[in-house]
Order: structure tokens, then sequence, then C-alpha cells
């Protein structure tokens, strides 16, 4: 009896993932996101858009969000309910920050809500 190898993550590219995570409170938080997801040999890549420009002060504080953003969606996919194996290239299309909320916490909800999203979208009878 040989087991059945789990199907690989993405299927196919799937493009266009846009989140925008909001939450107004005392302790608010802001992310706009948009990333592809590409089907790779193996692994996982995360890399920003040549040419992304992000208007955001302090300027600094942008590496920190999009590397929240790598670690929100790799922690997603990384779950084992999910059955599959994970060879994906990320590809961060678009992003914004708001000088009021956004913080790497806010950005790695976003990447997280974006994965379960492309996961919906690969396979629609997903429960997450």
């Amino acid at each position: 009896m040989t087991s059945a190898t789990p199907p690989r993550f993405p299927p196919y590219p799937i493009r266009r993932v846009f989140v925008r995570h909001a939450r107004q409170n005392c302790a608010p938080h802001f992310a706009e996101i948009e990333v592809d997801f590409e089907p790779a040999a193996e692994g996982f890549s995360f890399e920003v858009a040549e040419g992304l420009t992000v208007e955001y002060e302090p300027s600094g504080d942008l590496p920190r969000f999009f590397a929240a953003v790598a670690a929100g969606i790799k922690e997603q996919l990384a779950l084992p309910e999910h059955g599959f194996v994970t060879a994906t290239r990320v590809v961060l299309r678009h992003a914004r920050a708001e000088t009021f909320g956004s913080h790497e916490l806010a950005f790695k909800i976003a990447g997280y809500l974006a994965a379960r999203k492309a996961i919906a979208t690969a396979d629609p009878r997903s429960q997450v």
C-alpha cells in the first residue's frame, strides 16, 4: 500500500489577493496588502515587487511590515490541517500603511488573512 502524496499549494497562480485589515479601538490596526501566490519548485519564498512604493513615514518601518506579512502567510500555510505541501512564491504587489494603526502585528494578521483567502480560492471546500 502506497501513501498518497499530498497536493502542493498553490495548484495554480492565484493573483491579486487583496486584504484590508482595519480595527478601530483603543489599539487600532491598519494594514492593506495585495499579493500574488505562484507555484514554486519547493518551500516558501516571499518578495516585494520591484518598484513598489508606499507613502509612509517613517519609511524605515516598511521592511519590518513586509517581513510581518511574510511571517503571517508562512505561518498560515504551514498549519498541518491544510494537508498540502507548501511550494509557494509570494509577491507583495501593493501595500498601504497609515501613521495611526499600522504596525507589525497588523501586517502579520493581513498576511495570515491573505493566505486563508488564497487557500479558499484554490479549494472552496476548505474550512479556513
